[in-house]
């Protein structure tokens, strides 16, 4: 950001005395909620730094690193001492005091908007490295950014900055807001609806190239009534013929092919029975696949229109949760998981999944389902008796999405798992319920995908 614009931002959060909430928001991003009115997000990007004013949004990963343990501890509600642009550079440096049970302990976060340099500071009042975003060891600056050593200070700027005056600072801000979330999203929209068109052409062109289990049935029942009619005709059969002529069920003559190595005719009726099953068995196994890949497309096809319904960048952000490797349990392919405020919200794919999440799910988890009509099973992990709204209503919006195209009002109804009782299939009765109302709104950009795939 331009040094003009700092000297104004940092003049006019002056008027702040208080500092609600402080946190990190994604890998590079810095919130601070000073109160209901305004949240505060410093994006401290490596040549691509901004401040912004936005509204207060669901948080899909929480950071647990020593940075955002020390950042919570120390400015989480905090009395704001003093905010100052440091060293007439683009450095904003925020002083905060804690009143504790035994003394109050003054903190410094620096937030230093130096191009490739960039980056989050918390100081101690002696100006010793307390965390940092980023640790700059010597070898890699001159300026070393080490925990428990004394900051340096960093050289003055060896030019007269320009002035470019503000006319709102908060306008201004809201509109930076606006401006990077809208390029960010769209960013976001082609970046990841590209990654998930390649997985949606895959899937349909796997199942193109299935086989027609209709002719394996066929196969199946011809090869079960040539079987049958062997050995119905056993004594009518000499050993080693290559083909019998016989009279069908109905009178009609039929010359039939005997199996190749069958030494007799009730070899040759046991290798029909052993055909004909092996073909049932293939046929079913494609129908299983078939129906496997038609719940694999839907729920694609729905992930793809939720994606280009999205308004900004953090639900997309909750679409694509950070992948784990710490796990030591295998993802089931029929279950999505998302990350809400730290939370697990896990999503059926297909019954098969709406199935696993039931059976699995603990009794005070909180289930979720369309009222009345066929969804997709949603289910919340969570030992607490009261959930904050904002969870609920989102975690309710991801069973509306990824159940339905149509846009519209719908209604969720949720209740813990153990008021939940399982019946044939994923079909359930459940009582003690409570009820969302949801509205699905699309946007018309040309990203939706819709097929014909039958509702879960």
């Amino acid at each position: 950001m331009r040094f003009s614009y700092l000297k104004q931002i940092a003049s006019y959060m002056e008027r702040f005395t208080h500092i609600t909430a402080a946190y990190r928001f994604d890998d590079t991003g810095i919130r601070l909620i000073f109160d209901k009115e305004n949240s505060w997000n410093f994006d401290m990007s490596r040549g691509n730094s901004a401040i912004s004013i936005t509204d207060v949004s669901n948080r899909g990963k929480m950071y647990q690193a020593p940075f955002d343990v020390l950042l919570a501890k120390r400015f989480n509600r905090s009395n704001i001492v003093s905010v100052t642009l440091y060293n007439n550079d683009k450095v904003i440096r925020i002083t905060v005091t804690q009143s504790g049970s035994y003394k109050s302990e003054t903190t410094i976060l620096q937030l230093e908007f130096t191009g490739k340099h960039t980056n989050a500071i918390i100081l101690d009042k002696d100006e010793i490295v307390l965390e940092a975003l980023r640790h700059i060891d010597e070898d890699v600056s001159s300026r070393s950014v080490r925990v428990g050593q004394k900051l340096d200070p960093l050289p003055t700027p060896p030019y007269t900055p320009q002035e470019y005056p503000i006319d709102d600072v908060r306008a201004f801000l809201i509109q930076e807001s606006s401006r990077r979330s809208f390029e960010r999203l769209e960013r976001l929209k082609h970046e990841k609806k590209a990654l998930m068109d390649k997985k949606l052409q895959t899937l349909k062109k796997h199942m193109e190239g299935l086989e027609d289990e209709s002719a394996l049935i066929n196969e199946a029942e011809n090869a079960q009534h040539a079987g049958h009619l062997l050995l119905a005709n056993l004594g009518a059969i000499k050993p080693y013929e290559r083909f019998a002529e016989l009279n069908d069920f109905d009178g009609k003559p039929l010359r039939l092919e005997l199996p190749a190595g069958c030494t007799t005719p009730s070899r040759c009726a046991e290798a029909y029975f052993k055909r004909s099953k092996k073909a049932k068995q293939k046929a079913l196994g494609l129908y299983r696949e078939r129906n496997n890949l038609i719940d694999k497309i839907r729920h694609i096809e729905l992930f793809i229109q939720t994606l280009s319904e999205a308004k900004t960048p953090e639900e997309i952000a909750l679409l694509f949760p950070p992948k784990s490797s710490a796990s030591k349990f295998k993802k089931s392919d029929s279950i999505a998981e998302f990350w809400i405020e730290g939370v697990k919200v896990s999503l059926g794919k297909s019954e098969k999944g709406n199935i696993e999440l039931l059976k699995n799910a603990k009794a005070r988890d909180i289930w979720m389902h369309l009222k009345d009509r066929p969804s997709a099973h949603v289910v919340i992990s969570t030992d607490k008796q009261q959930l904050p709204q904002c969870l609920l209503e989102t975690a309710a919006k991801l069973c509306v999405d990824f159940s339905v195209f149509e846009k519209g009002r719908y209604l969720v109804d949720y209740t813990p798992r153990r008021e939940v009782k399982m019946q044939e299939g994923a079909n359930v009765l459940y009582t003690n319920y409570k009820t969302l109302s949801i509205e699905k709104t699309g946007v018309d950009d040309g990203f939706s995908t819709r097929g014909d795939s039958k509702a879960p």
